[in-house]
């Protein structure tokens, strides 16, 4: 006890005042082989994140070569003119260094991870990269059957399986949208490397690309670093290509992709809606948010806390395709899973909770405690140099201003209850939307026929 009593006990610290923050805005600039630069100094971010974006978009791939575009992709950490794809693996790991890339409808996209010290070696391996990839036969041929194998698993997984469906229903069969991204099957088992050569030859040029820079660039002459790395990259200049209108039948009705012996259903329920550039997009992201952004929002309150049908269900809203003009498209949905013998009924008060929801709309409540968790923890969500380069390349993909994502938190703190629930109940009306469950359809058919949401009709899980 007497050792207790000799206890000195520090005062407890304080909370220092708040500081104000704003998405970080970059600075544009461009190389002498007209390459788009977006830098963006963060002091103390030791890991810098380069983000290359490609205008070389899915529905710009051949006829019967869908997933050329991924194979491509995937192809650009394969070696290069001076080096095998393994000697490239090696430098990039003494670097420190990541590189991923991946496709989708607005382009191919390219992101490094690499700690600062070694910035320039990285750079120098990234321009390789794309100024002269290998695309050898034997690597495109090992990439185009590790794709193949991955099509049975992305079938066999009921989430990926329902959007796969869901975009089949909505777009045209003749649109690049209605098909998987990657390619499927029949046409990946088409691809080689010279129909890689031939993509990359075609759509791949510095003239329009971007690269953005984020990180710690304290001593570093960016400019000439940029210049002697991305800027040894050349190709020919700018052509326009005509973007195709996106199109969708968002009829409502249910698609059930049978899963004999199912034990629980996936349900995905989707429509399109308008870009990231529409007015509304505000006052729709914190009417979604409040509709099934978090566990506390209504679809959670009512499927999974009071009725026990779900461990959860989330609602969302994906740019698929941004335009200057706002012709572009995003993917609005409900997805979650329920146990089979109450799919019915957890469709029924998923309904219930969409009516309700337009009947006596929002509660100040939902919209202040949703402003307050979008809006408020963005600090954090923007920690790291990767979080703040991905969201400015967005902005680029989808044509938006450098300071889209500043001025959207402000749109958001300002968007009013009322406003939000326009927003929400106009991007899921109860009679326009598409409805995809994968699960047996033998339990769950009559149950949900009978619940009138729309005609349903059962297709095979192949």
């Amino acid at each position: 006890m007497s050792e207790l009593a000799a206890m000195e006990f520090h005062p407890q610290p304080q909370a220092g005042d708040a500081r104000p923050w704003a998405f970080p805005a970059p600075t544009r600039g461009a190389l002498g082989n007209g390459l788009t630069v977006l830098r963006c100094h963060r002091p103390g971010q030791q890991v810098v994140a380069v983000e290359v974006l490609l205008d070389a978009p899915l529905e710009a791939e051949p006829a019967g070569l869908d997933g050329v575009g991924t194979i491509m992709a995937r192809a650009f950490s394969e070696g290069t003119d001076k080096h095998s794809a393994e000697e490239f693996a090696a430098e990039l790991e003494r670097c420190g260094a990541t590189l991923d890339a991946h496709a989708d409808h607005p382009g191919v996209r390219l992101s490094l991870e690499v700690p600062v010290s070694r910035l320039a070696k990285a750079l120098g391996l990234l321009a390789d990269a794309l100024r002269a990839p290998a695309f050898a036969d034997s690597e495109i041929e090992r990439l185009v059957n590790n794709r193949l194998d991955e099509i049975p698993h992305e079938l066999a997984n009921p989430s990926r399986r329902a959007a796969k469906e869901l975009s089949r229903e909505l777009f045209p069969a003749d649109s690049r949208m209605s098909r998987p991204r990657q390619g499927t099957e029949e046409t990946v088992e088409n691809i080689d490397s010279a129909a890689v050569r031939g993509f990359y030859e075609k759509h791949v040029r510095p003239a329009t690309a971007t690269a953005v820079v984020v990180g710690d660039l304290t001593g570093i002459d960016l400019d000439e670093l940029l210049g002697d790395t991305l800027g040894s990259w050349t190709g020919s200049t700018a052509q326009s290509r005509p973007v195709p209108p996106v199109t969708a039948d968002d009829t409502g009705r249910v698609v059930i992709v049978d899963r004999p012996g199912a034990v629980q259903t996936q349900l995905l329920i989707g429509r399109i809606g308008a870009d990231r550039h529409a007015r509304v997009w505000p006052a729709q992201v914190l009417g979604t948010y409040c509709l099934g952004g978090t566990l506390t929002s209504r679809l959670d309150r009512v499927l999974r806390e009071e009725k026990g049908y779900t461990y959860g269900v989330r609602s969302f809203g994906q740019v698929l395709r941004s335009a200057p003009d706002g012709s572009g498209a995003a993917m609005l949905a409900i997805s979650g899973s329920v146990d089979t013998p109450n799919t019915g009924p957890a469709l029924e008060d998923l309904w219930t909770v969409l009516r309700t929801l337009a009947e006596g709309g929002l509660t100040d409540a939902e919209r202040d405690v949703a402003v307050q968790n979008l809006v408020g923890v963005a600090p954090l969500k923007f920690e790291t140099a990767a979080a703040v380069a991905g969201t400015l390349a967005d902005q680029v993909e989808q044509h938006l201003p450098d300071d889209y994502q500043a001025t959207l938190y402000q749109h958001l703190a300002a968007t009013g209850t009322v406003e939000a629930t326009a927003a929400v109940v106009s991007a899921f009306p109860v009679d326009r939307l598409v409805t995809i469950l994968v699960g047996d359809a033998a339990a769950i058919k009559e149950p949900v026929a009978a619940l009138g949401i729309g005609e349903v009709k059962v297709v095979s899980a192949e």
